[in-house]
């Protein structure tokens, strides 16, 4: 299958690139974030804020966007730096994946950057860095060799007391079938990666993890040293993110396609991203599903359909 998508074909993602300004006892320092173009709706400046009752010292109260009730979360405060609390010299950022909206405070939000998933690392802190590594899925360098980091939006949205009491309904189930067979899973966030495992052991599958398209190629290989030309029995299907340093879903699931040995597997995406382009561009590509993170019990009926 072909596809003259020049983003696909060059395996590239477009980031907002936004500062947070650390306070050190000699002044600041210009700490430097990503987060997907496709995931943000809009920057504003900072609204009138209505405090919400929260736990969490990050969620600092909700606004009014046209009539649509949005929190407000502190970026600095959830990763942990300490900044500025003069909120008239920051910035907005409001978001939508997940099926949520959430506006995020940032100090300022630079440009858009196009930048090719292979230069994109996973993230890998030593225990003593202030930021955990689970909120951070990759870092690229930039011009004068500074460092770029792309937040883990989805462990915020983990992390978050609002999205549990909505969702903790839609997060787990009791499946009316058990399943068999391998099922190997590319997620580059920890925080998905726990939940989609946990939900497909329950199902009855064995399960394979991969953290990105170039390791979920790797372990097809290695599945296929196993298996052989009989995989397909045993690898019943491959559920993949979008969003993955050093290849993409899409990249990915194009490299499958062309693979006669893989070709076969149904795949299906398990992202984020709710928009209609996203899970078009799925479609056009050949995935069985695309399915937007996380409602457990659609989750199963789509696996249920593909495998009936």
């Amino acid at each position: 299958m072909t596809n003259n998508d020049p983003k696909l074909s060059s395996n590239e993602i477009e980031l907002i690139d936004f500062r947070i300004f650390e306070t050190r006892e000699n002044g600041f320092y210009e700490r430097i974030y990503g987060i997907n173009v496709a995931k943000v709706q809009e920057i504003i400046k900072m609204p009138e804020i209505f405090e919400l009752p929260s736990s969490l010292d990050y969620v600092v109260g909700v606004f009014d966007l046209r009539s649509t009730i949005i929190p407000l979360v502190d970026l600095s405060k959830w990763i942990g730096i300490a900044s500025s609390d003069n909120n008239q010299q920051k910035t907005v950022i409001i978001t939508e994946f997940n099926n949520i909206k959430i506006g995020f405070i940032v100090h300022c939000a630079k440009r858009i950057r196009r930048i090719s998933w292979q230069n994109i690392e996973p993230a890998h802190f030593n225990s003593s860095s202030v930021i955990e590594r689970e909120k951070i899925t990759g870092i690229t360098r930039i011009e004068d060799d500074k460092t770029l980091l792309i937040l883990d939006l989805e462990s915020i949205i983990d992390d978050l007391d609002l999205h549990q009491e909505n969702n903790k309904k839609s997060m787990s189930f009791t499946p009316k079938i058990k399943f068999n067979g391998i099922v190997l899973f590319l997620d580059d966030s920890n925080a998905a990666r726990k939940m989609i495992r946990k939900n497909l052991i329950e199902m009855g599958f064995k399960i394979i993890e991969a953290i990105d398209g170039e390791d979920g190629i790797t372990k097809l290989e290695k599945l296929y040293e196993e298996f052989g030309d009989n995989l397909s029995d045993h690898l019943k299907l491959i559920i993949s993110d979008v969003e993955m340093p050093k290849m993409d879903g899409f990249h990915f699931l194009s490299q499958v396609h062309q693979d006669n040995r893989f070709s076969n597997i149904p795949v299906i995406f398990n992202s984020s991203i709710c928009d209609k382009y996203s899970a078009e561009k799925a479609k056009s590509l050949g995935a069985e599903a695309y399915l937007v993170k996380f409602d457990a019990d659609r989750f199963y009926d789509e696996i249920s359909k593909i495998l009936s």
